[in-house]
């Protein structure tokens, strides 16, 4: 039997603009439906731990796709956080800010958290997955070379590891490589498969 075949009971949504999370989706093997609803709100409440932000985040963007749910739909929601010394780094707003990130990031070590929400008529599950990334230290010269030459503004932390940055400043990694990307496949497999 093929591995997941018990998903084809489901039409599996996943809830995300990333075409990194969409292609790790896809290379999983999973048909699924890219559906996003735009204008969620991703605020946490105050005090949330950092390390319990991403799935907290996944946990509201599930909600607001119970109302569209029927019976066979399968949603995954998912929301990636980068902390450094403490300190959620979400997507920066300009290339300064994207800068500003790599520089705290180089040199140091830094947890990159996913959360995922897995949502269906009668049933949800949550997990994060935790891990744990250090760079090496990064020139001005090559942080600014990745900025003018790839797209960090869409990405938590202003880095993609699959990218130019991470093959130069990774020094090691602690962890799912997949987590960093956007989406801890072994994780969402293990759980996928329970549904």
């Amino acid at each position: 039997m093929k591995p997941l075949e018990n998903l084809k009971k489901y039409e599996v949504l996943l809830a995300s603009n990333s075409p990194r999370r969409r292609q790790l989706l896809s290379d999983l093997g999973i048909q699924f439906t890219p559906y996003v609803i735009n204008g969620i709100d991703e605020t946490y409440p105050a005090g949330t731990p950092v390390m319990e932000i991403a799935e907290t985040i996944s946990r509201q963007k599930a909600e607001a796709y119970k109302k569209i749910i029927n019976g066979n739909h399968l949603v995954i929601t998912a929301d990636t956080v980068v902390i450094a010394n403490g300190e959620v780094l979400g997507k920066p707003k300009d290339a300064s800010d994207a800068a500003n990130m790599l520089c705290r990031l180089s040199g140091k070590l830094h947890h990159v958290v996913t959360g995922v929400t897995i949502t269906t008529a009668t049933r949800q599950s949550s997990f994060s997955a935790v891990t744990e990334v250090e760079f090496a230290p990064l020139s001005d010269e090559e942080i600014r070379y990745y900025i003018d030459n790839f797209s960090p503004l869409d990405k938590a932390g202003a880095y993609g590891i699959q990218e130019w940055i991470g093959y130069i400043g990774v020094r090691s990694i602690n962890g799912s490589f997949y987590n960093v990307m956007g989406l801890p496949l072994q994780r969402l497999y293990t759980e996928l498969k329970t549904y």
